[in-house]
């Protein structure tokens, strides 16, 4: 049988090994960019939670993803299939998933306390799935191939066909999410529909192909010792800070965006949701980008320019002056140009945030590739969770940040001066530094061409 990684791999099969991937994370990126623009929103305008206590849900959500992504990650890595390890996972969870994102759009009865423990509990069972579907897919980039430049392209794939499904879940949003707590409850139906039919698509798309790809070596390790290992790993620690950093920047803005674009930016709410657009279209674009300078200069190099972008977009974000909310945002030449420069400033900020998509995951593979059992389960399992800690922080900052700031979630409420500064920064300064941050955690990384490998 041919592999992924046999040079006689031909152009039909290197075409299906790469739709098949790109299929995989659609799903799960329509509910990811869905989560993080709207769940926040949702807790806080459709629920009634206050802003702490939605930051709080989410909080406990990524310390269970603590104990989840790493069982998931071993049980995954010790998992011996015909189809190999990873999508027995993936096959077994989709429909469960399906169903527990519709769970996740529902308005529960009672009071704040009674609701956070209703939201609490389906949370657990979705994001546990979730875990189950997203990590072992993650972990076959590294084992499908051992080519660098296949691997980005795997991942260029995958994030193409997340973003694609992410603008979907947008403008589906745009259009559901103005019907309150039924069109939430629609939008979820409709998401868990599409995660449970393409993870499926992918699941059969790629099993010629994991079935003799990398398989790790199998030998059980107690979590002190997988600790240990990931620790001993130089290059893995690299990779983690770069993404932890550059993901808690971005999960900060998501939450936030629709805040700033309505609060601080004074757009009406029938805007909002359809300005978001353009930053998903330049991210798309920037996936393409980046994969070719990657490609050509090498990942650190794309990782370069696309964050000067990013971070370039962040501050530009703190500086815009705010539409005048007396006036429809084209009824004026000034609230024009107030409009134009917010859209030009999201789409740079899409176009450089689309890094963080690509380069961590495409960067992963060496680190993996530099322990000798290769236990791609195990570091995705760490990666991801340590990701998933940093941007439940991250949340709940926000919503603590914001209550303290005397943010009040009902609309046509007059914001203070504090809350918009708060907002302003969560756009702008506090991203900004966190990418930087990750720039200098990749000093030295070692490229040495590893991305003109065929």
């Amino acid at each position: 049988m041919i592999t992924a990684e046999e040079p006689s791999l031909g152009q039909a099969a290197r075409r299906r090994l790469l739709w098949s991937y790109g299929l995989g994370d659609i799903g799960t990126g329509m509910a990811a960019t869905q989560l993080g623009f709207y769940l926040f929103v949702f807790y806080t305008g459709v629920v009634g939670l206050p802003a702490w206590m939605a930051g709080l849900v989410l909080m406990v959500l990524k310390v269970w993803d603590g104990i989840n992504d790493p069982l998931v990650g071993w049980l995954s890595d010790h998992t011996k299939h015909p189809w190999g390890p990873r999508l027995p996972w993936m096959a077994g969870s989709a429909l469960p998933l399906g169903l527990a994102l519709v769970a996740m759009w529902w308005v529960p009865p009672g009071g704040n306390w009674q609701k956070f423990a209703i939201l609490v509990a389906i949370q657990l069972v979705a994001m546990g799935l979730y875990t189950c579907v997203n990590l072992p897919y993650s972990a076959l980039a590294s084992e499908l191939t051992s080519s660098t430049q296949l691997r980005t392209q795997l991942n260029a794939s995958r994030f193409t066909g997340s973003i694609l499904a992410g603008l979907a879940g947008l403008v589906l949003g745009a259009l559901l999410v103005g019907q309150g707590a039924e069109g939430y409850l629609r939008m979820g139906w409709v998401s868990g529909i599409v995660l449970t039919v393409f993870t499926l698509l992918c699941c059969w798309g790629l099993a010629p192909f994991a079935r003799n790809c990398q398989r790790p070596t199998g030998h059980p390790e107690p979590i002190r010792r997988q600790l240990q290992r990931v620790a001993a790993n130089p290059r893995f620690l690299k990779v983690l800070g770069l993404y932890l950093l550059l993901w808690c920047a971005l999960q900060l803005m998501q939450p936030v965006s629709l805040i700033f674009l309505a609060v601080v930016m004074q757009l009406p709410e029938s805007w909002s949701t359809w300005i978001l657009i353009p930053f998903q279209l330049s991210a798309l674009a920037g996936l393409q980008l980046w994969s070719r300078v990657a490609g050509s200069h090498g990942r650190v190099c794309a990782l370069r320019w696309g964050t000067g972008l990013w971070i370039a977009g962040c501050l530009g974000a703190s500086l815009l002056v705010p539409l005048d909310g007396s006036t429809a945002p084209l009824g004026s030449f000034s609230n024009g140009i107030s409009l134009g420069l917010l859209v030009l400033t999201i789409m740079v900020t899409g176009l450089g945030a689309s890094t963080a998509y690509l380069i961590p995951w495409a960067l992963l593979p060496d680190a993996i590739d530099a322990d000798p059992d290769k236990p791609a389960g195990l570091y995705t399992a760490w990666m991801v969770v340590t990701q998933k800690l940093g941007i439940g922080v991250a949340v709940f900052a926000l919503g603590n940040g914001l209550s303290l700031s005397g943010y009040q979630a009902a609309q046509g409420l007059a914001q203070p001066t504090t809350a918009l500064t708060t907002i302003r920064l969560c756009m702008g300064l506090i991203p900004a530094v966190l990418i930087a941050a990750g720039l200098l955690v990749m000093r030295r990384w070692p490229e040495k061409g590893l991305h003109r490998q065929p």
